[in-house]
């Protein structure tokens, strides 16, 4: 990809670091873009740093970004999923892709757009039968709503002359600087952060769900992998991008704290409230989920590397 231009939106957040770090190690000119500076941390590798909110301001200031870094591909990791209303779900999440594809298309040259969707749009899955592309979503928070909405508008509009565009439907992300609102990026912080000679008392629900859990790192991959296929392979495709199996959330929570090192007393409490699901606002109460991850490996020729000690062991170094 050396000398390919790259711009990625929500650069400074969890997906965008590592999104730009794999661009910027394949030979990229990225152009990152966010929303605001990063907070007390170095920022995203990128040959360029643009800090706007494109749903506030001039409605062409990101088609004339895209249009002077010669953009060949615009990669949307941008979005709302912690302690947000649905109404800032609902702009963050599907009304940003409405202006997207208003600035790609405003582009003489149109980029290829690869959004970043989600597994939730799915829905409550079926132990044992992990989500394919074709199966038909039902999402029951407002998060797998609205990102929902977003897929569909992409894939509409990749069905226009011209037009290039791809969704990437990732499961639940792990890895270093995972956010602080998510239930892994909470506990990495809590126990990184214990100094006490005691053990650290760890007062959690049940966690009885099962949940497919990819690193961050192979999700960049797949991202990378996506740009540089072949337009006759990806345009207008859903991809699933995940480990392409579910583990018991608990089993997760309990390796965790195991790799810390900390020693822990966990104290029952109830169990969590319909719809709180193991990961916040964004999780489903479904019991179980996982994708299918067959498509990818033809389509992108890629496939999960890093197991999910990896992942934990980059979260907590990166906590």
């Amino acid at each position: 990809m050396t000398g390919t231009s790259v711009v990625v939106l929500g650069a400074t957040g969890f997906l965008g670091r590592h999104l730009c770090a794999a661009f910027d190690a394949a030979g990229a000119r990225v152009t990152a873009v966010s929303r605001r500076p990063p907070d007390g941390s170095a920022p995203p590798p990128a040959r360029r740093r643009e800090h706007f909110d494109p749903l506030d301001g001039p409605p062409d200031r990101l088609a004339r970004l895209l249009d002077d870094v010669a953009a060949d591909t615009v990669v949307n990791a941008a979005g709302r999923v912690w302690g947000a209303t649905p109404r800032q779900q609902e702009a963050a999440n599907a009304d940003l892709v409405g202006l997207l594809l208003d600035s790609v298309a405003a582009v003489p040259r149109r980029p290829r757009l690869i959004q970043l969707g989600t597994i939730h749009e799915y829905g409550p899955g079926t132990a044992g039968r992990p989500f394919a592309e074709d199966g038909p979503p039902a999402p029951d928070t407002a998060y797998g709503r609205t990102k929902l909405r977003a897929s569909r508008t992409v894939l509409d509009a990749a069905g226009t002359p011209g037009a290039d565009g791809v969704v990437l439907r990732i499961s639940n992300v792990c890895g270093a600087g995972a956010p602080p609102g998510s239930l892994l990026g909470a506990l990495a912080a809590r126990l990184t952060a214990h100094r006490g000679p005691g053990p650290m008392e760890l007062d959690l629900p049940p966690a009885t769900a099962w949940r497919d859990f990819v690193d961050a790192r192979d999700v960049a991959d797949a991202v990378v992998a996506c740009a540089r296929a072949p337009r006759a392979r990806v345009t207008g495709r859903i991809v699933n991008v995940g480990s392409g199996r579910a583990v018991l959330v608990e089993d997760v929570i309990d390796r965790l704290v195991e790799l810390s090192g900390v020693p822990v007393r966990r104290t029952a409490t109830a169990p969590p409230a319909p719809g709180a699901g193991p990961g916040g606002s964004a999780s489903s109460a479904a019991a179980w989920q996982a994708l299918d991850v067959a498509l990818a490996g033809r389509l992108l020729d890629w496939r999960p590397r890093r197991g999910l000690d990896d992942s934990l062991r980059a979260l907590l170094a990166g906590a």
